[in-house]
């Protein structure tokens, strides 16, 4: 989905901060009441004030994720989205300040949107993958790592110990924030000077929809006409045909178990097989021109 962030839509949002950050601060014993009577009453005025003292906590922690490349507006609404989870989950019987509760909802609240919308493949899937998205940079920083370079062995090494992450999660993780989306529309000029798009230079090496439907009936074709073939041989042959050369692969019978199962020698089965597979030539040959196009030698 496509983020506003144009210049009405930036000017709303310096006015929603410039009006949260004066927002009065609440005394403890005040706060208290609040949630105490949102919690017991559902006092909707007590939540109100409750939510609106606090945005300025919302605000400050949007702030520090905006060099994801996120409309700062939305990392404040989803900033909200957290407060407002954490005015619903906080007890006023423990001894705890709303703002300190909250604070850790509004930071995952916003973390999780970042990590939905930074870009159009999941990135983060995992606990280490949160972890590596959101401090793979700092920590490269502190270990004197130049980020526009890839990490070598030991540096790799250095950051899963200083996350509790395996060095497989951070080479994954590496190669996933190497690069950023790229639209298929995206303009790119071809060797000869012309303008296209990106996705025209793209090769889709499978084959295009007409191959793949004559492939399907030509498959049905052969099926149809190994059948009618097969009934030209003895119910013994056909046995030994159906389980050696149209089983699937991890299906097929070895020729000491088909000889056991058919109370014969494994030479006695090659024999039988390789009679029925001349039978089987000739059976396709009188229906078709070749019919090593049909049946795999052996």
């Amino acid at each position: 989905m496509a983020q506003i962030d144009d210049d009405a839509t930036q000017s709303a949002n310096l006015r929603f901060i410039r009006r949260a950050m004066k927002a009065p601060l609440l005394a403890r014993e005040h706060e208290h009441a609040l949630a105490k009577r949102w919690r017991e009453t559902g006092d909707q005025a007590a939540l109100d004030e409750l939510i609106g003292a606090y945005g300025r906590m919302v605000v400050s922690a949007a702030l520090k994720f905006r060099h994801y490349g996120l409309p700062v507006g939305d990392l404040i609404q989803e900033g909200h989205i957290g407060l407002m989870q954490a005015a619903a989950r906080f007890e006023p019987a423990r001894d705890v300040r709303f703002a300190t509760y909250a604070q850790w909802w509004i930071r995952a609240a916003i973390q999780d949107f970042v990590l939905r919308n930074w870009s159009i493949v999941r990135t983060g899937t995992t606990a280490a993958h949160k972890s590596l998205f959101f401090n793979l940079r700092r920590v490269r920083a502190k270990l004197g790592d130049p980020a526009a370079e890839n990490m070598d062995g030991a540096t790799r090494e250095a950051v899963a110990g200083a996350l509790g992450v395996n060095v497989s999660d951070v080479i994954e993780m590496e190669g996933r924030l190497s690069g950023a989306d790229r639209s298929l529309d995206a303009p790119v000029t071809a060797e000869d000077g012309s303008a296209r798009s990106w996705g025209d230079t793209l090769v889709d090496g499978r084959p295009d929809p007409e191959a793949t439907t004559m492939d399907w009936r030509d498959s049905r074709a052969r099926s149809r006409l190994v059948r009618d073939a097969l009934g030209d041989l003895s119910p013994r042959e056909r046995a030994v045909i159906e389980a050696r050369r149209l089983a699937e692969d991890e299906d097929a019978v070895t020729l000491e178990r088909l000889g056991a199962k058919l109370g014969v020698s494994k030479e006695r089965v090659r024999q039988i097989e390789a009679r029925a597979l001349g039978k089987l030539k000739e059976a396709l040959a009188k229906r078709v021109s070749d019919p090593a196009d049909l049946f795999a030698q052996a």
